[in-house]
């Protein structure tokens, strides 16, 4: 089976909200901006919800990626391989660029 990329991005007018636990144990709503699958692993980008601009664009997004916890179940962690995080995030990049001026001032 071979990997298979997930379209970047959401449909407009669609939004996809997950929401997250912080190290408080403090529930984080984010809007799924992207996902992207990688030797079999699935990874996801991200924005806190409501903070894109008029136009959908975003300064700063975080990844995530999907792993099975002991009972099966789906969990998002951050992605703690430097190397693994550069090259997902210079996927994400490449793409977002294309699509957003998420850097413009």
């Amino acid at each position: 089976m071979t990997d298979k990329n997930i379209p970047l991005g959401i449909d407009e007018g669609e939004v996809e909200i997950v929401t997250l636990l912080d190290e408080n144990d403090n529930e984080v709503r984010f809007e799924l901006i992207g996902g992207y699958v990688d030797k079999g692993v699935q990874y996801f980008a991200l924005i806190p919800e409501g903070s894109a601009d008029e136009d959908g664009g975003f300064e700063e997004y975080i990844i995530l990626k999907s792993v099975k916890d002991a009972d099966g179940n789906e969990e998002l962690v951050d992605i703690e391989d430097d190397a693994e995080f550069e090259r997902i995030a210079g996927i994400f990049d490449d793409a977002f660029s294309a699509e957003y001026d998420y850097d413009a001032e």
